[in-house]
């Protein structure tokens, strides 16, 4: 079985493959300040708990948007797993032309998104928005190669800048609200985190299909923790929660050899 690690900024965002199948996904906080044997028992854990001997895992692939953290995960992988990790990272094969102005400056979340992507819709143009720490919002065309994208505050980003920007205005729970119409500082707060996001994507989305295909309409497809509250609002064609995973995987199967 293959380990996949897609460290965040937020979350460490795991998954647990056996072949192509995905048989468990978990979550952990991603402090930079956690140690390898923290990050070993707790993945031995959170196996073990869900029925899966750590023994049977024969390989460990990760993608890290914190580089702090590669250290820790490659030194727990190799006493806890005995396995030299996959870091997706530039240089390793990936299947995709990447066209950014200097590739190495792309997360390699994003081209991990972007590997998977490619495999859901084989030869095809390509829009992906993953909604995360940042929402990122990539361009692929032909299915292979990978134009760039455009990155914005998360949600979660957007209410901490309030929180901490300003003298009466706090955290308030990430939800859609009832109404655009807030009568209220927590339900205002809601409704201009949910529709500014809603708004920002609409218009990029719109913006790429003009400025970089042609006015035609490629698949979005999304992924990313606050994903899910925009499902009602079809902006998306296909919604991929563990689509970053799959493309790590996948990563990890080309560079094996």
């Amino acid at each position: 079985m293959i380990l996949c690690l897609d460290v965040g900024n937020s979350h460490i965002f795991g998954g647990l493959f056996e072949g192509d199948q995905l048989k468990l996904t978990f979550r952990q906080s991603s402090t930079r300040s956690i140690s390898s044997d923290e990050l070993g028992l707790f993945l031995r854990g959170v196996l073990r708990e869900n029925g899966f001997d750590p023994a049977d895992v024969d390989d460990v692939a990760l993608c890290s948007v914190v580089p702090e953290l590669v250290y820790s995960i490659s030194a727990c992988s190799l006493k806890y797993f005995n396995a030299q990790p996959f870091v997706l990272k530039p240089g390793v094969k990936t299947g995709l032309k990447i066209l950014y102005r200097n590739p190495q400056e792309v997360g390699s979340d994003r081209i991990a998104g972007a590997i998977a992507g490619t495999r859901l819709y084989p030869g095809q143009d390509l829009i992906i928005v993953d909604l995360g720490t940042a929402t990122t919002i990539e361009a692929i065309r032909g299915g292979s190669e990978y134009l760039g994208g455009v990155i914005l505050p998360g949600l979660k980003l957007s209410m901490q800048a309030l929180d901490q920007g300003t003298a009466r205005l706090g955290s308030v729970e990430i939800v859609k609200p009832t109404a655009c119409l807030g009568q209220t500082t927590t339900s205002s707060i809601q409704s201009g985190l949910f529709y500014s996001h809603l708004g920002a994507i609409r218009e990029i989305c719109s913006n790429l299909r003009k400025e970089v295909f042609d006015g035609s309409m490629p698949p979005v497809l999304a992924t990313g923790g606050f994903a899910a509250l925009f499902s009602e609002e079809k902006l998306f064609d296909q919604m991929v929660p563990d689509l970053v995973l799959r493309g790590l995987l996948a990563a990890w199967a080309l560079n094996r050899s």
